[in-house]
């Protein structure tokens, strides 16, 4: 087999396990086929303005010891605004300029889409890789970074629940999750959480002050853990958002939302406090399951680039990587959380206040 040049980029919101997937490319890259390896920086950005870094098993190394296996963020860079589509041309010229013979993209759903539609356009060599700690990527039943999230969220709220016990109070803790609740349900579950409010799900707060009240009543417990997703709309309707620097729309507010109407709806009763996790949820270490995903992915897609079947996605499936066509996974992407699936069904058996069509334990 011929030597490639093959590229490889992190493109969209960073999560722990981006560096553990960039070092299986290159380890099985260089060690089983003998290709050159470039990182592309700052994804698109990177193909537009024609950078490329030599990625090799000794410039990954520091002192024989490859930190990147327990890395988090991604080495390359990343970037998730801007106009692409609008420079395309530039940027599928920069992919030919820079003599690339595949590309390995790690993104979400929706850097996957942007990348799908250049390669379609400039002929590319293209294979993905799932990465969001949303976990909304369709065919797929995880996307790197997601298992480490939900532990960072499940240690908070562990944090939480001490000091919610010693002052009586009642905890609203807001997480990511613009569309889909994956992340606040799984770490709801995890974490014990006593209410658990996600996008897909309408909720009554008269029902959650109903929950915490017989937690009191009932169990003598005084405190409370309430786990909201970012994009949970208030009772009106509305999305909770602020104007960044940017002035871009970005969420948060829910939470304080909640806390608010929470003391409303039982004045006097219960104290609240608002934690905002934010991008706490995005950094740390990468968790063994994601490492060990990351690697597995890694290496199915040199494989994939060394077969030619392009313009597929590695998946996880029933405990093991697996092919996937990019194009039906656009399609079916974003995947939300199933109202009525066995992970809803489980938190309401367990107690849990999951939405107004809930019946209160």
């Amino acid at each position: 087999m011929s030597q490639k040049r093959v590229g490889i980029l992190t493109s969209g919101g960073d999560c722990p396990g981006l560096n553990c997937t960039i070092r299986a490319v290159v380890s099985h890259a260089i060690l089983n086929y003998d290709w050159e390896v470039v990182g592309i920086p700052y994804a698109t950005k990177g193909l537009l303005e024609r950078q490329a870094m030599s990625l090799n098993l000794s410039n990954l190394a520091v002192h024989g010891i490859d930190p990147l296996i327990s890395l988090g963020g991604t080495i390359l860079g990343s970037i998730n605004r801007g106009d692409t589509l609008a420079q395309s041309k530039e940027i599928i010229a920069g992919y030919r300029e820079l003599g690339l013979d595949g590309l390995i993209a790690i993104g979400g759903d929706g850097s996957l889409a942007i990348l799908h539609h250049l390669a379609q356009e400039g002929n590319w060599q293209l294979v993905g890789i799932p990465k969001t700690i949303d976990n909304d990527v369709a065919l797929t039943e995880k996307s790197i970074g997601f298992d480490s999230a939900v532990n960072t969220i499940t240690n908070a709220l562990h944090c939480l629940i001490f000091t919610a016990a010693s002052h009586d109070r009642v905890m609203v803790v807001e997480v990511m999750g613009r569309s889909a609740g994956h992340l606040a349900l799984h770490s709801g579950i995890a974490g014990g959480a006593d209410v658990i409010l996600i996008p897909e799900i309408p909720y009554s707060i008269p029902a959650i002050c109903e929950k915490i009240t017989q937690l009191r009543s009932q169990r003598g417990r005084k405190f409370a853990i309430i786990v909201v997703a970012e994009g949970v709309k208030t009772q009106e309707g509305q999305p909770s958002f602020y104007i960044d620097s940017l002035g871009q729309k970005r969420l948060r507010g829910i939470g304080q939302y909640i806390a608010e109407q929470v003391d409303f709806g039982s004045p006097g009763s219960f104290e609240t406090r608002v934690t905002v996790l934010g991008h706490v949820q995005r950094g740390g270490l990468p968790s063994a399951g994601d490492r060990i995903m990351a690697a597995s992915m890694g290496k199915t897609a040199v494989d994939l680039l060394a077969k030619e079947k392009y313009n597929s996605m590695v998946a996880w499936q029933n405990g093991k990587p697996t092919t996937v066509a990019l194009e039906a996974v656009l399609k079916a992407s974003p995947v939300l959380v199933d109202p009525s699936g066995y992970l809803v069904q489980t938190a309401r058996s367990l107690g849990t206040y999951v939405g107004e069509l809930d019946s209160i334990k």
